[in-house]
């Protein structure tokens, strides 16, 4: 069965679904009762958004919890739709897959570290900063606690969609090209590790045919920062005699950029890894795979 999931969802859960075996339910929260939701389906829409009862009816395979709200300033000055859509709609998410007896996928983040050691594995304790780390730890502690059969996944720097829908660092810094910027201030102090969504994607399909339940850091190889990924990408646009790259600290943006992050976001693939189910790429092949498919037009 193919599935095509819902546009409204974005590329990571049209990914996820196109992944997957039919008969998957994707259910994005927003808020503690509202969802968008694609069933097992050759229909090109297959979009619909209804209440528990709707959803119960569709008798889906697993759950997916992909909604969150993503934008750190946004979650910093509206807690309390920050912890409706990441945490409540969690608890809703749960509830649901467990009456039905199905497992439910949570997808959580790098963010939910402070940042004060060098890379981060699932033993280690997370202590996150700010409302949007805070509301993602909590939605991870619900499911441990209360999903009788889940699999979370943690993200490290998401790039993926392309220019209509990609929000992060990757689409800023061509966005910035685009408009003629020929100096790119580049912060040096924070670290992570990029994660492709068809990667990401690909891997979570595999955990799923696998039968694999728990925690997992999912990200792509080979830990990084913004400065070096700034300089990757610059290269293969193939601008780098035009366009420069100047180093500031993250305080030369604390007006824009005012939430709490941690300086390190690396995170480690350890049980996936240990399970030889790790198929992450190293995230500059998946980086250049991205410009390749996505913009084809001003890549060299």
């Amino acid at each position: 069965m193919v599935f095509r999931a819902p546009k409204e969802l974005g590329e990571l859960p049209q990914g996820l679904c196109e992944r997957t075996l039919g008969g998957v339910l994707v259910v994005v929260g927003y808020g503690h009762d509202r969802w968008l939701w694609g069933s097992g389906s050759t229909d090109d829409s297959g979009s619909s958004g209804g209440s528990r009862l709707d959803v119960c009816r569709d008798h889906p395979d697993f759950l997916f919890h992909i909604g969150a709200h993503t934008d750190l300033e946004y979650c910093e000055l509206h807690e309390k739709d920050a912890y409706e859509t990441n945490t409540k709609s969690v608890e809703y998410a749960v509830s649901i897959a467990n009456d039905i007896k199905i497992p439910l996928l949570y997808i959580s983040t790098a963010g939910i570290f402070d940042g004060k050691k060098d890379a981060y594995d699932e033993a280690d304790q997370p202590n996150p900063l700010g409302h949007y780390a805070r509301s993602k730890h909590l939605g991870e502690v619900y499911v441990q606690e209360h999903s009788k059969d889940f699999i979370i996944c943690r993200a490290g720097w998401m790039m993926g969609a392309g220019i209509n829908k990609d929000k992060k660092f990757i689409q800023k810094i061509i966005q910035q090209i685009s408009d003629g910027e020929k100096v790119l201030h580049i912060v040096n102090d924070k670290l992570g590790t990029p994660t492709y969504t068809q990667d990401f994607a690909s891997n979570v399909k595999l955990l799923i045919e696998k039968k694999q339940r728990g925690l997992f850091n999912m990200v792509c190889g080979g830990s990084t920062d913004r400065l070096e990924v700034a300089h990757e990408l610059v290269q293969l646009l193939g601008l780098k005699d035009s366009v420069k790259i100047k180093e500031v600290t993250s305080e030369f943006f604390v007006k824009e950029y005012f939430a709490e992050r941690p300086d390190c976001e690396r995170l480690l693939n350890k049980r996936l890894d240990d399970l030889g189910l790790n198929i992450m790429r190293d995230w500059r092949n998946a980086l250049k795979e991205y410009l390749v498919d996505y913009y084809p037009s001003i890549i060299k």
